[in-house]
């Protein structure tokens, strides 16, 4: 299941939701019984990028009520920072604002972005 964002960008931004995250690149929830056991939330590393809407589902999905509605209580942070991800990788890439090699590793190292790179118009 994910989170979907539509983007200016005419692509959609699927973040999808993880039960165990071991990173901080991701939304970590705090209200729900499962993130106290263990690191919920929505994770930015594993975005997936979707130009074509036909993809995308409206069949109901089941998640954790208190996580959902985390996510719904939180959508402007989470919309917000998960663009930002997303823009500070395809910067980095085009080269318009590197980041240092540290910085990038530990943000991208596992990212599945590069295997979005036509979907974000990245040559």
């Amino acid at each position: 299941f994910c989170f979907i964002i539509e983007s200016h960008d005419d692509y959609f931004i699927c973040i999808p939701y993880r039960t165990s995250i071991h990173h901080n690149n991701a939304f970590l929830f705090k209200n729900s019984i499962r993130s106290i056991k263990s690191r919920s939330g929505l994770d930015y590393s594993k975005i997936v990028i979707i130009k074509d809407s036909t993809y995308i589902s409206s069949s109901k999905a089941v998640i954790d009520k208190d996580e959902y509605f985390e996510t719904l209580n939180n959508m402007n942070i989470i919309s917000r920072e998960a663009s930002i991800y997303v823009a500070d990788y395809i910067n980095h890439i085009k080269g318009t604002m590197p980041l240092h090699i540290r910085e990038y590793e530990r943000r991208y190292k596992y990212s599945t972005l590069p295997y979005f790179h036509d979907q974000l118009n990245i040559q």
